[in-house]
C-alpha cells in the first residue's frame, strides 16, 4: 500500500503536495477553494466553474487507474471543500533513493521530481503524467508561468517539461527564461515540447531553444512509452550528471573552510580556483588571480634557478611533487611554503588540472602553544628561563659523547647542535628534518595510489617488492640440470677470435655502435651470442691482460656462464646478457665514463654485465617469494635472484681451474674485484632503483652542474673540480651502479625494431608468469600482464614514464648520449600512437 499525500491550495491558487507520513492513511486528500469540478489523474472532482481549475496539480504516488473515489461536499458561504479519497494499488511500492558515487563520496538520490508546464490538459500532458507514474517520479502540473515559477522555487524539480506548441497561452521560451533566472535551475533539465513537422517542412534549428535555456527538445508524441523512454534517458544522462555536480558544492564548502591554502589550475597552469586560506596567505583577492597564468604572477628570487623546471618536469609526467618553495605575496615579501602538487587526470586520460596544497613552512598553529608553554615555564622556573632549546633537546646530549658514530648519527648530531641556538620556528623545521632522516628509505619516493594506472601499479608491485610472502603451500623449484653438472664435454669446442665464422665476424665489426643488432648475432650463433661477443669485447678492453689469464680460460669461462642461462626464457637468456654486455662496453667507451673509472672498475663492470642474470628462471623475485622457493628461503626473501646470480657466478668460476679467470691475481685484488662485481649485480635489483638514481643525481649530476654554471674564466680549475667529484671512491661506485642499471634496461633506448622485439619478449615472460601463478593458485603480482587482456603499449609507456626517463636523463647528463635519448623519444611516441588507437599489440593492425 503506497502512502498518498494531501493536497492543499494556497491563496494564489497553487496546489501543494504534502507527504502524509504522519498518518498511516493510504489516501489522498485534496482541498480546493472556490467551487470546482475537474478530473485529476486518479481523482474525480465536481466543479461549478471550469475556469477555477487550480494552476498546479500535484501527483505523488503510484496509483492504479481503477481507484475508488469518495466525494464529500460541504457548503459554507459559497466555499466548496471537496475531499477525494484514492486507494493506492496493492502492487505499488514506495520509491526509494538510488545510490551514486562521486569519486570516494557516496550519495543517495531521492526520487526524481518533474514539473509539467501545460496551459491545458491534453493527450500530451497525460502521456507525460503517466510516464512519470510508470517511472516512479513525483510530478506537478502548472497551468501558468507564474505558478510554474512558484512551484519550481518550492520543489526544485530535476526535470521541467514546458509545452511549446501553443503560443496563445504563454511563450515557452519566456517561461524557460523565468525559470533559468532562478538559482536552483542551474542543475535542472528543461525540456521543450514542440509540434511535429511535415515532410515538406525543413527541420528547424534547435539553437533558439538552447539560447533560451532549454536543455533538450521533444517532438510531440502522446505515446506513454515514448515519453517514458525520454524521461528515463534524461534521468540516466543529464539528471545524474547534474546530481553529481550539485554534490560538488559540499566539496567546495570544505575547501572554503579548509585551513590549508588550495590552488587549482588547468593543464596550461591557468588559475581556476583559490580558497580563502590561499587569499589570506598570499594577500590577493581571488578576482585578481582566477583566469591568470601562473607565469604572470611575480616570483621569489629565493628559489634555486632550476626548481620550476624540476617541478614542471615531474608533474607533467603525472607524478606528484612536494617540497619547499618560496612564493611572493602581493605585498612583495617572500613566504616559505611546503607545497604538494598533484596532477588530476581527466578527459582523454590526460592531465586536466593541477591541485596545489600549500602551507607555511613553519607550523604557525603550534607556535602560540609552544610560546605560552615557554612563558609559563619561565614563570614557574625562573632559573631555567634562558634555556628553551636546552630543555627541548637535553635528552639527546648522550649522542654527542658516542665514540662510534655512523654517518647518519653525525648528521643528526649536527642538526641537534644547530637546534640549540636556533629560533623556535627553525628548530621546528629541523624537527621535521629529523623525522625524515629516521625513516629507512631515504631515497625511495612515497608512491601515490595508482588506481588510474594499473600498469605502473603492477610494475611497481612486481619489480619493487619481494612478494606477499607465503600465501600458498606451493613451492617453486626451477630446473637445476645446468646449475651443478655443467662439464666441458657438454660445451662446443672453444674457438679463438681468428677462428670465428666470417658471417659472425662481420656482425661483430659493428659491436662498438649503439645500433649493433644483437638479435642478428643471436641467430648467427645459434642462440650463443654471449660467448662470441664476450670474446670480442673482453679482448678490446684487455681483460685477459689485467687478469693474467689465457684466452682459452676466458673462452671456457664464457661458455660455462652462457650454458647456465636458460635458453627457454623468452627474455632473461644469454642474448639479454650479451645485450647488457654490449651496452656496458658502449658506455665504458664514453670519455667522461672512461676518465672516471680505474682499470679494475672496467673489468668488474664487464664481468658483472656478463653474469648479472645467470640462471634466471624467467620469474620475478615476488613470484619466488610467494611460491616459497628454495632460493627465497636461502636469501630470506631479499634480493633473491640478484644474490643468486652473483653467488652462482663465483661458484661456476672457481669450481674448475679451466674456467677460473681469477686464479692468477693476488688475494687482495681478487677481493676488491669480487666486491665490485657483487655490488654491481645487486644494483640491478629494482627495489633500490630510486635510491641509486637519486644518489647519482645528488652526488654527481648536481655538483658537476653547479661547477659548470659557476665557471667563467677558470676552465682548468673547473675541470679539476669535476674530476675530483667523479674520481672519488664513493662516486665511482655510484657511476658503476648507474651504468649497469642503464645497460640492464636499455631496451627502450634501442632502435625501434629492437625495442619492439625486446618489449614482446619481456611481455611474453610476464604472461607466462601470470599463467603459472593462476595454475598454482599463487597471488598474481602483475594482473595487467594477462595475455588475453594486456595492452603492451600501455605497459611500455608506464615503464618508460616511471623507471626509464628520469634515470636516462641523469645518465645522459653525465655520459652525453644524445643518440640514445633520440631513440627513447621516438620509441615513446610509437607506443603512445598505438595506445591512442586502442591497439594492444606490438604493432599497428595491417591495413586491408
Amino acid at each position: 500500500m503506497g502512502c498518498a499525500p494531501s493536497i492543499h491550495v494556497s491563496q494564489s491558487g497553487v496546489i501543494y503536495c504534502r507527504d502524509s507520513d504522519e498518518s498511516n492513511s493510504p489516501h489522498q486528500t485534496t482541498t480546493i477553494s472556490q467551487g470546482t469540478a475537474a478530473t485529476l489523474h486518479g481523482l474525480f472532482i465536481k466543479t461549478d466553474a471550469a475556469d477555477t481549475i487550480p494552476s498546479v496539480i500535484t501527483y505523488q504516488s503510484r496509483h492504479s487507474r481503477n481507484n475508488s473515489h469518495r466525494d464529500r461536499r460541504e457548503n459554507s458561504g459559497g466555499h466548496i471543500c471537496i475531499e477525494a479519497e484514492t486507494q493506492t494499488s496493492h502492487t505499488s511500492v514506495k520509491v526509494s533513493g538510488t545510490e551514486e558515487c562521486v569519486g570516494p563520496m557516496r550519495l543517495t538520490q531521492e526520487p526524481i521530481q518533474v514539473l509539467l508546464v501545460f496551459a491545458k490538459e491534453d493527450s500530451q500532458s497525460d502521456a507525460f503524467w503517466w510516464a512519470c507514474d510508470r517511472a516512479g517520479f513525483r510530478c506537478n502540473i502548472a497551468r501558468t508561468p507564474e505558478s510554474a515559477v512558484e512551484c519550481f522555487l518550492d520543489k526544485h524539480h530535476e526535470i521541467v517539461v514546458i509545452d511549446g506548441r501553443h503560443s496563445r497561452y504563454f511563450e515557452a521560451e519566456a517561461v524557460c527564461r523565468l525559470i533559468r533566472a532562478t538559482k536552483p535551475s542551474e542543475h535542472s533539465v528543461i525540456l521543450a515540447v514542440v509540434p511535429p513537422i511535415t515532410s515538406e517542412q525543413e527541420e528547424p534549428s534547435a539553437l533558439p531553444l538552447l539560447c533560451a535555456g532549454f536543455s533538450r527538445r521533444f517532438v510531440e508524441n502522446s505515446s506513454v512509452s515514448v515519453c517514458y523512454n525520454e524521461l528515463l534517458q534524461i534521468e540516466h544522462g543529464e539528471v545524474r550528471c547534474q546530481f553529481k555536480l550539485r554534490a560538488c558544492n559540499s566539496v567546495f564548502t570544505a575547501l572554503e573552510h579548509c585551513q590549508e591554502a588550495v590552488e587549482i589550475t588547468s593543464e596550461d597552469h591557468v588559475i581556476q580556483y583559490v580558497n580563502p586560506a590561499f587569499e589570506r596567505m598570499m594577500g590577493y583577492h581571488k578576482g585578481e588571480l582566477i583566469g591568470k597564468e601562473l607565469t604572470e604572477l611575480p616570483k621569489s628570487e629565493k628559489n634555486r634557478a632550476d626548481l620550476l623546471d624540476t617541478i614542471n618536469t615531474c608533474i607533467k609526467k603525472g607524478k606528484e611533487w612536494q617540497g619547499t618553495y618560496y612564493a611572493r605575496r602581493k605585498s612583495g615579501d617572500s613566504i616559505q611554503q611546503h607545497v604538494k602538487i598533484t596532477p588530476v587526470i581527466g578527459q582523454g586520460g590526460k592531465i586536466r588540472h593541477f591541485v596545489s596544497i600549500k602551507r607555511p613552512q613553519s607550523d604557525n598553529n603550534k607556535q602560540p602553544y609552544k610560546q605560552n608553554r615557554d612563558e609559563k615555564g619561565s614563570e614557574e622556573h625562573p632559573q631555567s628561563a634562558p634555556s628553551l632549546q636546552n630543555r627541548r633537546y637535553s635528552s639527546v646530549a648522550r649522542i654527542h659523547s658516542m665514540t662510534i658514530e655512523a654517518p647518519i648519527t653525525k648528521v643528526i648530531n649536527i642538526i641537534n647542535a644547530a637546534q640549540e641556538s636556533s629560533p623556535v620556528t627553525v628548530a621546528e623545521a629541523l624537527d621535521r628534518v629529523l623525522e625524515i632522516l629516521r625513516t629507512t628509505e631515504l631515497y625511495s619516493p612515497q608512491l601515490a595510489s595508482k588506481d588510474d594506472d594499473p600498469h605502473t601499479n603492477d610494475l611497481v608491485g612486481g619489480l619493487m617488492s619481494d612478494g606477499l610472502r607465503r600465501l600458498s603451500g606451493n613451492e617453486y623449484v626451477f630446473s637445476k640440470s645446468s646449475l651443478q653438472n655443467v662439464s666441458q664435454s657438454q660445451l662446443a669446442i672453444p674457438v679463438t677470435l681468428n677462428d670465428v665464422p666470417a658471417n659472425i665476424a662481420k656482425l661483430l665489426d659493428d659491436e662498438e655502435r649503439w645500433e649493433f643488432n644483437i638479435l642478428e648475432l643471436e641467430t648467427a650463433t645459434l642462440k650463443r651470442p654471449l660467448t662470441y661477443l664476450g670474446l670480442k669485447v673482453f679482448s678490446s678492453f684487455g681483460v685477459c691482460d689485467f687478469l693474467s689469464c689465457t684466452e682459452a680460460t676466458l673462452r671456457s669461462w664464457l661458455q660455462v656462464i652462457e650454458a647456465n642461462y636458460h635458453a627457454s626464457n623468452s627474455y632473461h637468456n644469454s642474448t639479454h646478457a650479451a645485450d647488457v654486455l654490449h651496452a656496458t662496453a658502449y658506455f665504458l667507451r664514453k670519455d667522461r665514463v672512461k676518465s672516471s673509472l680505474e682499470p679494475l672498475d672496467v673489468v668488474a663492470a664487464l664481468i658483472a654485465a656478463t653474469v648479472h642474470d645467470v640462471d634466471h628462471p624467467g620469474r620475478t623475485n615476488s613470484f619466488l617469494c610467494n611460491a616459497g622457493s628454495e632460493l627465497a628461503v636461502l636469501y630470506n626473501d631479499t634480493a633473491v635472484l640478484e644474490s643468486h646470480h652473483a653467488a652462482l657466478a663465483f661458484q661456476l668460476t672457481v669450481r674448475d681451474g679451466k674456467n677460473n679467470i681469477f686464479k692468477n691475481i693476488d688475494r687482495t685484488q681478487f677481493r676488491t674485484l669480487r666486491q665490485a662485481i657483487i655490488d654491481m649485480v645487486l644494483a640491478t635489483e629494482m627495489t633500490r632503483h630510486f635510491e641509486h638514481v637519486n644518489k647519482f643525481v645528488n652526488s654527481i649530476n648536481k655538483p658537476m652542474a653547479a661547477i659548470e654554471e659557476s665557471s667563467s674564466n677558470s676552465e682548468g680549475s673547473d675541470c679539476e673540480s669535476q674530476a675530483s667529484i667523479r674520481n672519488s671512491p664513493e662516486n665511482r661506485l655510484l657511476i658503476k651502479r648507474m651504468m649497469i642499471k642503464c645497460a640492464d634496461v636499455a631496451n627502450p633506448c634501442r632502435p625501434l625494431e629492437l625495442c619492439i622485439e625486446w618489449a614482446g619478449r619481456i611481455s611474453e615472460e610476464y604472461f607466462a608468469q601470470t599463467d603459472e601463478e593462476k595454475r598454482q593458485g599463487l597471488p598474481v603480482v602483475m594482473p595487467v600482464f594477462d595475455r588475453n587482456t594486456c595492452s603492451v603499449p600501455k605497459s611500455q609507456i608506464s615503464f618508460i614514464d616511471y623507471f626509464i626517463t628520469d634515470m636516462f636523463d641523469a645518465w645522459d647528463a653525465f655520459a652525453s648520449l644524445p643518440g640514445l635519448m633520440e631513440h627513447l623519444s621516438e620509441n615513446y611516441k610509437y607506443w603512445k600512437n598505438l595506445d591512442e588507437i586502442k591497439c594492444k599489440s606490438l604493432r599497428p593492425p595491417s591495413s586491408p
